[in-house]
């Protein structure tokens, strides 16, 4: 009699749990389709860069184990910075949560789930997305992308053609073909090296695979796919001098079939900005990665001289890079994370803008590190076997670099702010032992020419190198040149 009795309990029971095991396994209608739209559809789509769709039911559930185990391993994604290292806008990093919901839903069987609880895809602009520009840019030629081959890095030189000082509040990016284009960075070249090198072409560009090859000072922005353009910023507008080119590097990627594209830039003007505006850049070229060399640091850092508010973060290297970390070391001593990349790629670089800018009083040491891995196994090495790199913009060379976009309070502070600098990039300079033949990049000619005289004039015995007393008396006249 008991044993029948708990048979029936059993009976009982196991139809509910079996119901609640169904019911507890995610579905895309329910669960996945949310992640799906709001982090990947701006790209998986379709005409954009990424190789399928996932904007139906059929599509993600063809590729549900790809994307159990590619955003397992945050592969995707791509955003690279990591959590806690700096609080940034538009973020599409997964929470562990998301990704335990596609792995339960691959492993489940991708269970489509009940219609009425699936979201509506998302819709996304067809033209301007930051609104209709006050200019559009575009390239002159179309430019021919081959089937397949490397990835192709191209400068085109997109003129502004403007008779006087404008001053530039928004940019967007507008790629011609999304399945090609994999991103872009906009540079200023007030200079006309990017006119001279993009003369004798018939698309009006140049290979350019690690920089403008020109001081890369008037960094304004980039895109990426998923990247929404930053918002419009009249008080934050940048002074773009007449004469000045525009120029776009961009990194294309081959779809599988001969492509074309023809991308635009639209500008935002507006009138002079309230507030002032100004980057610093760290680089370090002292670079000499042996050959099997795994785990290469580079340092570098420079003490900020007033008080600033950073906006933006950009850092750079090339293909050995793996792991970068920034820091601000505040006066008081305390460290304030600015970013943190453990898993640098070059292909998925991008522009990082901050929730909220982050302040930094004056004395704060902004400090960088950059680990590289010459080694077999780096999968991204484009020397097999390894060979010894050192500092360059070519393919197998590499860099350290690093942008920020700063605050100031008022315009009127940027000349000063920029001359206060460069005082503090040599102090940092000399007080690593550099030489001169390490002076950066970006330096104004006539200022470059003064420092490289100083420089001889305290080195005494002349063999291109300053002891402690020398380099001190040079920081001290360098003082008194931007006094």
């Amino acid at each position: 009699m008991r044993s029948f009795a708990i048979l029936s309990a059993i009976s009982v029971i196991a139809p509910l749990a079996t119901a609640a095991t169904i019911a507890a396994k995610p579905t895309f209608n329910k669960d996945i389709a949310p992640i799906l739209y709001q982090n990947c559809a701006t790209c998986h789509r379709p005409g954009e860069v990424a190789p399928f769709s996932l904007l139906t039911y059929a599509d993600a559930a063809k590729k549900a184990g790809l994307l159990a185990v590619v955003t397992e391993k945050r592969v995707m994604p791509p955003w690279k910075a990591e959590p806690g290292y700096g609080d940034f806008a538009n973020e599409r990093r997964l929470s562990d949560q998301q990704i335990a919901l596609i792995r339960d839903w691959a492993k489940a069987g991708a269970p489509e789930g009940d219609a009425k609880y699936k979201p509506t895809p998302p819709v996304f602009p067809s033209g301007w997305a930051g609104g209709q520009p006050d200019k559009v840019l575009t390239m002159a030629h179309k430019f021919e992308v081959a089937a397949d081959g490397p990835d192709q890095y191209r400068c085109f030189v997109l003129p502004l053609d403007s008779t006087e000082d404008v001053y530039m509040s928004g940019m967007e990016f507008r790629p011609g073909n999304r399945r090609v284009v994999h991103h872009a960075l906009v540079y200023a070249d007030v200079t006309g090296t990017a006119r001279k090198l993009a003369a004798d072409s018939p698309d009006g560009g140049y290979t350019c695979f690690g920089g403008p090859k020109f001081p890369p000072v008037g960094l304004l922005g980039g895109w990426a796919p998923g990247a929404s353009p930053a918002p419009d910023s009249p008080s934050l507008a940048q002074l773009v001098r007449k004469g000045t080119d525009i120029v776009v590097q961009i990194h294309y990627h081959p779809s599988g079939k001969p492509e074309e594209d023809q991308s635009s830039l639209g500008l935002k003007f507006s009138g002079p900005p309230t507030k002032g505006r100004a980057g610093i850049i760290l680089s370090n070229r002292r670079i000499y990665i042996p050959a099997g060399e795994a785990h290469y640091v580079v340092k570098t850092g420079v003490t900020v001289p007033r008080d600033v508010n950073v906006f933006g973060i950009t850092p750079h290297a090339h293909y050995l890079g793996t792991d970068m970390k920034v820091d601000a070391v505040l006066p008081d001593g305390t460290t304030q994370h600015l970013i943190r990349i453990k898993d640098w790629d070059f292909n998925w670089q991008g522009q990082y803008r901050y929730k909220e800018p982050v302040h930094l009083p004056q004395g704060t040491r902004i400090e960088l590190e950059y680990v590289y891995d010459n080694s077999e196994n780096n999968p991204h090495n484009p020397s097999h076997p390894p060979v010894p790199v050192t500092w360059g913009e070519e393919t197998k060379n590499e860099m350290a670099v690093l942008f920020l976009g700063v605050e100031l309070p008022t315009p009127a502070d940027v000349p000063a702010f920029r001359r206060e600098m460069r005082t503090a990039y040599m102090e940092s300079f000399l007080a690593e032992g550099n030489t001169l033949a390490d002076l950066p990049p970006g330096i104004p000619k006539a200022e470059l020419e003064m420092i490289k005289r100083a420089f001889q004039a305290f080195d005494k015995n002349g063999d291109g190198k300053l002891d402690a007393d020398e380099r001190a008396a040079l920081m001290q006249y360098l003082h008194g040149l931007h006094q």
